[in-house]
């Protein structure tokens, strides 16, 4: 995979880990405590070959104590976030890989640790130029509750309106082709200049789909 597809697939965490939320919201921290677990994994499937992701990015609700963080090639981490304390450092986490053919399907299966977590992802497509299209977001409100398996078609069409269709459409359209997803479980955080709060994740599995 090259160093580009991989830092776009990275890039889908954010560049910026600002300030974190001293005290996690309960409710947070309830659906999250089982992803703090290491290696909690998910299995991709596609083109009849299956796959488990570990993730490229594990610590915990705090931001402390990672177990696998990212390289600095990848991601360029602030200094608060380190390896934990008393071991043997960190795993160097990387993004999977696995080619999916056009018009097949990328299927994900995740554990309870996962499925029963506010999961939120990211799935990116590229243009026929290569370029990647902003990404589009998925959560775990977007399915049923408990679902343990999702689907992500491997191609979509869009017309020039901005519509994306699963079937080539009859208006003049462009084919998308999936180039990645990542799925996150989050924590709160605040940014410390607009005194905004949001989310970013404390673990992170990311899977690239282009051969």
């Amino acid at each position: 995979m090259s160093q580009t597809r991989t830092r776009t697939i990275v890039a889908l965490v954010g560049a910026a880990l600002l300030v974190f939320v001293a005290a996690v919201a309960a409710v947070v921290t309830v659906a999250v405590r089982h992803a703090d677990k290491p290696e909690v994994q998910i299995t991709a499937y596609a083109n009849g070959k299956s796959i488990t992701i570990a993730p490229y990015w594990d610590c915990n609700v705090r931001m402390q104590d990672c177990r696998t963080l990212p390289s600095a090639e990848l991601l360029d981490l602030p200094d608060d976030i380190a390896c934990a304390t008393g071991g043997t450092g960190c795993r160097t986490g990387v993004p999977a890989e696995l080619p999916v053919k056009p018009g097949l399907p990328l299927q994900l299966s995740f554990p309870k640790e996962i499925s029963d977590a506010p999961w939120m992802g990211s799935v990116v497509y590229r243009l026929p130029n290569g370029k990647p299209l902003r990404p589009t977001s998925i959560e775990h409100d977007d399915y049923a509750q408990g679902t343990t398996a999702i689907t992500i078609p491997s191609a979509l069409y869009v017309t020039a309106d901005g519509h994306k269709f699963l079937n080539k459409p009859a208006a003049p359209s462009v084919q998308l082709t999936l180039i990645g997803v990542e799925i996150d479980v989050p924590i709160l955080w605040r940014d410390p200049q607009t005194g905004e709060e949001g989310q970013v994740p404390h673990t992170a599995w990311s899977v690239a789909t282009m051969a």
